[in-house]
């Protein structure tokens, strides 16, 4: 990926995960790459592959589908150790560049709704990612999963690859 025209090549601010309300957890970075290209990282299987697993914690994407679309699905399947976990949903929002939105199924009715937003400065985005949980048990459990220790490197790799 070509992403000419950043301001410098500046690390990625620091990631922040934060419990803003019962039921929500809010995850803000700056990614050094215009929106278009944050957006496409997060909608195009081939590239969402290589930044998404955080590296340190010893998991393997074996599958990535995304049909980002209104009413597509997604289904991510991961490999850790003897174990396989899927994780899936559908896409509730799509506005090219600015905005995401997705269910996260696999926790059934305490699933997560994620609402990402990709705001452009500079050839810098400001990711901010809200997962608003039905109940606080089931936010509690999101934040007790450590689902948002890895978000910082996660993050980091994807600075890495709009960079490469």
């Amino acid at each position: 990926m070509d992403v000419k025209g950043n301001a410098d090549p500046a690390p990625m601010s620091r990631t922040s995960a934060e419990r803003v309300s019962d039921r929500e957890i809010v995850v803000t970075c700056t990614i050094n790459g215009p929106a278009r290209l944050v957006f496409e990282a997060f909608t195009t299987a081939d590239l969402f592959r290589q930044w998404w697993v955080p590296k340190s914690l010893g998991l393997m994407l074996l599958s990535c589908e995304i049909d980002a679309r209104v009413g597509g699905k997604y289904r991510l399947v991961f490999r850790h150790g003897d174990s396989t976990m899927a994780f899936y949903g559908t896409y509730t929002e799509v506005v090219p560049y600015s905005r995401l939105a997705w269910t996260n199924e696999e926790s059934g009715e305490d699933g997560a709704v994620t609402t990402a937003s990709f705001e452009e400065e500079t050839g810098r985005t400001l990711l901010v990612l809200r997962d608003r949980y039905a109940t606080k048990e089931a936010a509690d459990a999101g934040m007790a999963s450590g689902a948002y220790d890895g978000m910082s490197e996660t993050f980091g790799q994807l600075d890495e690859l709009l960079a490469g």
